[in-house]
């Protein structure tokens, strides 16, 4: 099983939808359970033995430098600031150099799990192939998600091949934000601001991306009811009673 030392942690985003609790900070920066959204990430990080995470930022990007600099715990950061929005292909291809030729996880700075039996990071390690994979995705069922997913992101075959739906087609899984990928996927990418969905679909065509379905808790965070949702969940889990 390979051991990634190395992420990237996508935290420029304006946070339009989160608004107005993204007008003086950074989505990343919002608190859920008594500690901002990225800390849950790096923590997660750290636990897989990740030593390094490259931080893109621009919306609010001193208050996310300020708190990097205040955290003391590993993995050790380095903060990309961004001049423009280069969107989440555009981003990991611009911190390519500092990513390094290894497989490495990426993960969104706003995405919050809780692990099922094994750490959903170290299933993602476990799973990966070189002769086989690009990309490994993290996925959720849509029927188990609480907030607004539409038709879903992809279909998954028995082995965990990921397909994209076809028109109209409604699928059950839904990308949670977390995903492990070689530098062979960035290879040949465009310049500037684009979607890794640019990379995922060229690799699904070429049979590269496999997904695991995740097997503990995920919430998918685009609005302040959203995260009002999973802050009341947490304390029920927490404390066994409601607000």
């Amino acid at each position: 099983m390979i051991r990634p030392h190395t992420a990237m942690l996508l935290a420029a985003g304006r946070g339009t939808r989160m608004l107005p609790l993204t007008e003086g900070t950074a989505k990343p920066l919002l608190p859920l359970g008594g500690h901002p959204l990225m800390d849950h990430a790096l923590d997660r990080l750290q636990a897989a033995g990740v030593e390094r995470v490259v931080v893109n930022t621009w919306w609010h990007a001193d208050r996310i430098a300020a708190h990097l600099q205040a955290r003391e715990a590993l993995p050790r950061p380095v903060l990309l600031r961004e001049e423009t929005l280069l969107n989440t292909g555009g981003a990991v291809c611009a911190a390519r150099e500092v990513l390094g030729s290894d497989p490495f996880f990426v993960v969104n700075g706003d995405s919050f799990w809780l692990d099922g039996p094994t750490p959903a990071l170290a299933r993602l390690a476990a799973a990966w192939d070189p002769e086989q994979h690009d990309a490994v995705l993290l996925v959720h069922r849509t029927f188990q998600t609480q907030a607004e997913v539409g038709n879903g992101d992809f279909a998954l075959d028995p082995w965990g091949m990921v397909r994209r739906p076809e028109e109209r087609e409604i699928v059950p899984y839904i990308f949670a934000g977390i995903q492990l990928l070689s530098p062979t996927l960035l290879a040949d990418a465009p310049e500037g601001a684009f979607s890794m969905n640019l990379l995922w679909d060229r690799a699904i065509e070429a049979g590269r991306v496999r997904a695991l379905v995740h097997d503990g808790l995920w919430w998918h965070l685009s609005t302040p009811a959203d995260l009002a949702e999973a802050e009341f969940m947490l304390y029920e889990r927490r404390t066994g009673q409601t607000k």
